[in-house]
This record gives C-alpha cells, sequence and structure tokens, in this order.
C-alpha cells in the first residue's frame, strides 16, 4: 500500500508524463503537417469617405468608391501585384504589325454575379459608354480617337488613331451588364440606383450596407462570388466601415472595430496601439514630389546654375525623416527602381559645397548682411507655391531652411487647394510650385514633360521644352522594342539631370496597416491605391492543416 506522500509522487509523475506525451504528439504532428489557407471568416476595413458611385466608370473622384469597384468589378485586363499589365476577362489578344489594331479575345463561360452571361457584348457596350460624351466618365479621354467594333459573342477589336504602346492599360477599366445598364438614360446614369447596389464580375459580389438615421452609409458588406472564373476568394465576406476623417478611423483600428484600414500617413503610425498585431505593409507607388521651376516667371530660375546649385543643396533624406519618418524613398528623377530603364539615383546626394561652388563661378556673390546671394541687380529670391495639405507645408519649410544655406531666398506660400488650382496650376502663375505627380510603373511621361503639354490641361508644370525630349517622348508612345525603349528612358533621365526643370525629392511609400491574422498579401507594387486588393482571393484569415 501506497503512503500519501507516495501517490502524490506517482501521480505528478504520470502527469509529468502525459503532458509530455501531448507536448511530443503536439510537436509530431505539426512536423509532418503545415498550414495552409482555408475558406471562411471575414476581413473588416476602415475607410474615409462614402460610397457614392460603385461604377468603374464614374468612380475616380472617390478613393471608398475606387476600393469597392476593385473587388466587384473585372475588366479585359489587370494589373498584377507587381504593377504589370496582364489579362483578366481577356483570354488573349493579337496586335497588328502596325500597333494600330488590337483584337481582344474574351473567356467563355463567365458569369455576372446574377448569374446571367458576360461576353464580348457587354465590353463593347461598355466602352460605347464610356466614349459618349452624354455619359461624363472621368475616363473618357482615354478611349477618344479609338474605333470599337463587335467581331463576335467573343471578340472586340479597337482601331488607334496612332500606335500608343501602353494602350492596354487603358482596357483595365470594369466593365458593365449590358442587361442591367442598356436601358438607364445618360442623364439618369449617375443617379441610378445600381450604382449603389453594383454587379459586376469581380471576385466579390455586393451583399447589403447600412445607413445612419442621416442617410450615411456605415458599412457596406461583399460577399464571395462563388461564380468568379478565377480563383474564388478564400475569405468568405468584406466588410468596408465609413468614417468622416483618420482620428476616427484610427480610433477604430486600435478598438479592433476594423482589421486594417487604408493609407496610414507617416506621422500617424505612432498613434496605432497594437503594434504587436499589426503588419504595416510598405507599398510602392509611382507617385513622387517635386519642385517645379517656371522659367519663364522667375530671372533667377531661368539660370541653368541656379537650377543645379538648388538640386545640390537639397537634404532629400532629412525630409524623408521628419516628414515622413523614413517612409519613403530619396528620387532623383520621375523614375523608381520598378520601372523600366530606370538608372541610378547617384544625383541626390547634398553637397552643400559644390552648390556653392556652381553659384559663385556663376557670378552669384553672397550678401554677407543679408546672408543672400545677388548678381548685378538680381536678387537670388523666388516664390515657391504650395497647397495647404502639412506634409508639402513642411517640407517647403525644410527646402526654404535647406536653401538658405547656400544664400537663396525663397518666399513660402502656402494655398488652398482650388486656389493654387485655379489661379496658378491652371494659369501657371507661379515662380515654382511642390507639387506631387503620379505616373504609372510602365512609365508615361508624355503628359507630364512634352512640351505641347505646356498649357491646361497638360501636366508639364516646369513649362519644359526640349526639342530631344519631345522626339524621345513622341518615340517612346510607340516604340515597342524593349531594348530600344530602355534606351530612350535613360536619354530622357539623362537631359532631366542635366537640365534640372524641376528638384525631385521622394516618393513615398504607400502606407496599409493589416491585422497579422489576415495573411497572403502579396502585392508590392501599386499603381494606384485601390490597387492593393489585387491579390485580394489570395489573401485568407482562416487555415487547416495537411500533410507535407
Amino acid at each position: 500500500m501506497l503512503t500519501f506522500k507516495e501517490k502524490v509522487v506517482v501521480t505528478t509523475l504520470l502527469l509529468i508524463i502525459a503532458a509530455s506525451l501531448v507536448v511530443w504528439a503536439g510537436s509530431f504532428y505539426f512536423n509532418l503537417t503545415k498550414a495552409i489557407p482555408k475558406a471562411g471568416g471575414e476581413y473588416i476595413e476602415g475607410i474615409v469617405g462614402q460610397p457614392l458611385y460603385i461604377n468603374p466608370l464614374l468612380s475616380q473622384t472617390s478613393e471608398a468608391d475606387l476600393d469597392l469597384v476593385q473587388l466587384i468589378f473585372s475588366g479585359l485586363f489587370k494589373y498584377d501585384k507587381d504593377g504589370k499589365v496582364v489579362a483578366d476577362l481577356a483570354e488573349g489578344y493579337d496586335v497588328s504589325e502596325d500597333q494600330r489594331e488590337y483584337t481582344v479575345y474574351l473567356k467563355k463561360n463567365v458569369l455576372w454575379q446574377d448569374g446571367q452571361s458576360l461576353n464580348a457584348n457587354d465590353a463593347f457596350f461598355t466602352f460605347n459608354i464610356l466614349q459618349d460624351s452624354s455619359y461624363k466618365s472621368p475616363l473618357r479621354q482615354s478611349m477618344q480617337g479609338v474605333e470599337v467594333s463587335l467581331v463576335d459573342d467573343y471578340t472586340l477589336k479597337f482601331i488607334l488613331k496612332n500606335p500608343y504602346i501602353g494602350f492596354l492599360e487603358n482596357l483595365t477599366v470594369g466593365l458593365l451588364p449590358k442587361h442591367i445598364w442598356e436601358n438607364i438614360a445618360p442623364e439618369k446614369f449617375a443617379l441610378a440606383d445600381n450604382n449603389l447596389h453594383p454587379v459586376g464580375s469581380g471576385p466579390y459580389s455586393f451583399g447589403s450596407f447600412q445607413k445612419d438615421s442621416s442617410g450615411n452609409i456605415l458599412t457596406l458588406q461583399l460577399v464571395s462570388n462563388k461564380s468568379y472564373y478565377n480563383n474564388i476568394a478564400y475569405i468568405s465576406k468584406v466588410t468596408f466601415n465609413f468614417y468622416p476623417d483618420d482620428e476616427q478611423l484610427i480610433a477604430a483600428y486600435n478598438k479592433k472595430e476594423i482589421m486594417g484600414m487604408g493609407s496610414l500617413p507617416p506621422d500617424n503610425i505612432k498613434d496605432l496601439k497594437n503594434a504587436k498585431s499589426t503588419n504595416i505593409h510598405e507599398l510602392a507607388m509611382p507617385s513622387y514630389f517635386a519642385v517645379f521651376f517656371n522659367q519663364t516667371k522667375s530671372v533667377a530660375l531661368a539660370d541653368d546654375e541656379v537650377r543645379k546649385a538648388l538640386s545640390l543643396s537639397v537634404d532629400r533624406q532629412e525630409i524623408i525623416d521628419k516628414i515622413l519618418y523614413g517612409k519613403g524613398r530619396a528620387i532623383g528623377s520621375p523614375f523608381l527602381p520598378q520601372m523600366q530603364g530606370y538608372k541610378n539615383d547617384d544625383n541626390v546626394k547634398v553637397d552643400l559645397e559644390a552648390a556653392k561652388k556652381v553659384l559663385d563661378d556663376a557670378g552669384w556673390v553672397l550678401d554677407e548682411n543679408e546672408n543672400v546671394r545677388k548678381k548685378n541687380s538680381q536678387t537670388l529670391s523666388f516664390e515657391l507655391v504650395t497647397a495647404d495639405y502639412p506634409e508639402l507645408n513642411q517640407t517647403a519649410e525644410i527646402l526654404k531652411q535647406q536653401w538658405a544655406k547656400i544664400g537663396v531666398n525663397v518666399d513660402v506660400k502656402v494655398l488652398t487647394i482650388s486656389d493654387l488650382l485655379q489661379n496658378h496650376i491652371r494659369t501657371r502663375e507661379y515662380d515654382s510650385i511642390l507639387n506631387g505627380q503620379t505616373i504609372r510603373f510602365r512609365p508615361e511621361l508624355y503628359d507630364f514633360w512634352h512640351s505641347s503639354q505646356k498649357s491646361d490641361p497638360g501636366l508639364n508644370l516646369s513649362l519644359f521644352d526640349n526639342k530631344d525630349v519631345d522626339g524621345l517622348l513622341d518615340d517612346l508612345r510607340q516604340q515597342t522594342d524593349q531594348d530600344k525603349r530602355i534606351e530612350s528612358y535613360q536619354k530622357f533621365q539623362d537631359i532631366l539631370t542635366k537640365e534640372n526643370p524641376a528638384v525631385f525629392l521622394y516618393s513615398r511609400y504607400y502606407l496599409y496597416p493589416a491585422n497579422t491574422n489576415v495573411q497572403g498579401m502579396d502585392v508590392e507594387n501599386i499603381n494606384n491605391p485601390a490597387q492593393r486588393f489585387v491579390d485580394v482571393n489570395s489573401w485568407y484569415v482562416k487555415t487547416k492543416r495537411v500533410l507535407k
């Protein structure tokens, strides 16, 4: 007979052995198996704003609309996780020898989310609406001068007046179902109920929404499209909660009401309280900020050596560290490393002594009393205008301080966005302007740097006029030879580096915080914020274990 003490010892030993067996069995199980995605679960994201036009032809003025369109609709082509154009609803395509005719073949057996068949008639209908000015689509310009014809139920032909190498990007627009929209008159297009009860062919279908007493949409739920033609999404439901401002959005994330949020300003990272359970995805986007010089308005800025000195004296990393908290990349041109033809950014290093020497050699003498340089009767001074936005205001002030170190006086003028646009950008009434521009990973530079775009609505903010650049940009719109395109891109960058029509500052990352439970987010490069969802059907929140 065991004593009480002996029973305690034996019992303890048995418990230890049992626990060891459980641990061993668990370890054995995990060593023999691996976790894989499992269908089910819900992802909840917060967005600042309100949905109004969940319609691919009208959504361009609202990030909330663009996000929803990205999930609900699909186009003939789409961007992949690297920011490149790939086939989507298109099964394939042919291009004529003269690069003017594109024949696109659609996939068969694709269904709209209401169960109706999707075919080329829907695509033909969509592009006809897009080209019709009475429908007032912001995308209309992208299809001007393009003849669209229906070859058969699964084939479309596009005929361009002039070859354009980036044409497939214009075919990434989401398609509308003809059977739903064909009887809606142009004047009713923007008012139609279908704009808030959309039917598309993308990975998620519209489910429902909830409004408050004022008619504001509080939440909108999407459900996985079980008839999706390209890998059905793992996550069963995606819900969007809408907030009036960033402060309430971040508060909702901290209270775990949402699992992710659209773009987070870098200075708000410190406000996140769930750091250990948060992955902040840093996505590269082909946008940048620069100071554009208007040489026709400022005598000083018309001096080549002044512009060179201004570029040499900018400490881009200081701006990135102080304003972006390190979440950006210093740039010396509109090109990013992900772009074809990118050259290194050796010209982004600050060199105050070299800048001072350039000005000294050019005859700009420093007035010690006023701490500003002068040449004859001309003072080295100019005005820098920018929008009333914290990131731009602070950047402008840092630039003013940096340029003061080499004897340049800068008068910073902060304007409302409407004032800046109407009275300065459109009229080109400024000495210099601190502004942002967004291109694409397949660089489309014509609108920003060709001399024909110096006047509004062109986007050549430096009023840059260079015959060699014009020739390169004209050729790039049609050039299909990759080696020749790379050569032209690099020549273009060399000219910008020599001429300094602008001081390129930085490209900041798109910061996308999401709960660590959300896995499968592999996108790295996005042409616009909504494209963070390009691989959404690969995301998952649930897993199961299977044998290795």
